[in-house]
């Protein structure tokens, strides 16, 4: 039962990409709606989940809020090193004679890589997913059913957001796509690992608070200044504002 339902969040994810890359013509919105998806993946369902499975306090702080705060020190630290490292090979050498240095400079400000390894990411949680999918059906039919409607509705922003932190890097439409796919397929693969593994509780707490530091950094130093940069539009805030309450309804619809 847990995979067939992992299959409905397959199909969700692909949707949530093919969304992601059918708007590109109002991009603005398409990293707006993605910053809110974060955000309010990040703030409303994966930090909660983290302090109550991984809440011990390690010298007066909570483990979970601890690995968030890491997770976001990591991902500013990843950035700035491919970054760093992009510019010392030349990325910005690609311009044509006469032409000023905001041309070339835009093209290498973002590394391919720091999307891929985002992407990567994502990929890793839509596993632990299906993971938790497995499990929960494993517990009881109710248990389930609630976890399947959190996993099947928010694989729709996963799927978004993997194809937007995919392309929005640099990176080929095909590899944008592959991604996606990959995301899509984790929960199937994680469903179907959950009749043979069980992951400790607090382990998966702990992936859970570096994971959404991780996320919150992308959504906060990349993806929401990049919608506000050229169009500093109130559509843009609001499509934010809708994506954050999309994730309170599912979390609400779930259960919490």
């Amino acid at each position: 039962m847990a995979v067939l339902v992992a299959l409905g969040a397959f199909l969700m994810t692909l949707f949530g990409g093919w969304v992601a890359q059918r708007v590109t013509d109002r991009r603005h919105l398409v990293l707006g709606l993605a910053g809110g998806l974060m955000l309010g993946v990040v703030g409303l369902d994966l930090l909660p989940e983290a302090l109550e499975a991984a809440g011990e306090e390690v010298f007066g702080v909570p483990q979970a809020l601890l690995l968030f705060v890491g997770g976001f020190l990591f991902a500013h630290v990843v950035e700035r090193l491919l970054a760093t490292r992009r510019a010392a090979h030349g990325a910005d050498t690609g311009k044509k004679p006469g032409e000023g240095p905001g041309h070339g400079a835009k093209a290498g400000e973002r590394s391919p890589q720091v999307g891929l390894v985002a992407a990567g990411a994502m990929v890793l949680h839509s596993l632990m997913d299906g993971i938790a999918l497995g499990a929960a059906f494993q517990v009881g039919g109710g248990m389930g059913a609630t976890v399947a409607l959190a996993v099947v509705t928010h694989d729709f922003a996963d799927g978004f957001n993997t194809y937007t932190l995919t392309s929005v890097y640099g990176n080929e439409r095909r590899k944008a796509l592959a991604m996606l796919f990959a995301d899509a397929l984790a929960p199937v693969a994680g469903a179907a690992l959950a009749t043979f593994l069980t992951l400790p509780e607090e382990l998966l707490g702990s992936y859970l608070g570096f994971f959404g530091g991780a996320l919150l950094y992308l959504a906060a130093a990349e993806i929401l200044p990049e919608a506000h940069h050229e169009h500093p539009a109130r559509t843009t805030l609001l499509c934010t504002v809708a994506g954050v309450g999309f994730i309170w309804l599912v979390v609400g619809l779930s259960g919490g």
